[in-house]
């Protein structure tokens, strides 16, 4: 994997965990794999996030895993360091893409606008994440931002559920769709990882472009 671009055939949905016990981290990323999902963005949004990194990095090798939610040049070096094999932003300032540029790794960087997404193009970025989908407009919104900008590709986060993933997974610039559905709280709250792997198979049969 050596672009932002081949992180959106990794699998039809990236899962987007958040975890407060890095002792989840390596049988989350268990049950994903054996579900059929390839990837997984572990947010940095808990202290425990950059452990679980370096965890599932290490003993999950089949699972490619990132880094999500960076929003500093400090954060994408430590997740890198950790093993991350790629970072996502939220959005797309200049220190935080220089930041993640530095690290070597593909990123998806964040955008919600069409002047956002024009500028990452302009610096080389063609995969982007579309962050927040659903209150930025979601199917209607990319589907509108298509003839302008035919050669970017994007990965809609926030706000998407299993129902409505098919709709974003037909559109041509979309190559998959990032959920946190698949890991829900109360699920890893009683440490139920069958139920998640079962979330992820119903997840790795949707397709894109159907």
């Amino acid at each position: 994997m050596t672009t932002g671009s081949d992180l959106l055939d990794l699998s039809p949905v990236m899962p987007v965990v958040v975890l407060d016990d890095a002792e989840d981290a390596v049988p989350v990323a268990e049950a994903l794999l054996a579900g059929g999902i390839r990837v997984i963005e572990l947010t940095l949004r808990t202290p425990v996030a950059v452990e679980a990194i370096r965890r599932v990095a290490a003993k999950v090798p089949d699972i490619v895993v990132g880094a999500g939610t960076v929003t500093s040049p400090e954060q994408a070096a430590e997740a890198a360091e950790a093993g991350a094999a790629f970072l996502v932003t939220p959005g797309c300032t200049d220190r935080v893409l220089d930041g993640a540029f530095a690290t070597g790794l593909p990123f998806l960087p964040g955008a919600s606008t069409v002047s956002e997404a024009m500028r990452l193009g302009e610096r080389g970025l063609t995969a982007l994440k579309f962050f927040p989908a659903e209150p930025s407009g979601g199917v209607g919104y990319l589907r509108s931002i298509a003839g302008p900008l035919p050669g970017l590709r994007f990965c809609p986060t926030g706000g998407i559920t299993v129902e409505s993933a098919p709709r974003y997974l037909a559109l041509s610039t979309v190559g998959c769709v990032g959920g946190s559905w698949l890991t829900p709280k109360d699920a890893l709250a009683r440490k139920d990882f069958a139920h998640i792997e079962t979330l992820a198979r119903e997840a790795a049969a949707l397709r894109p472009g159907a």
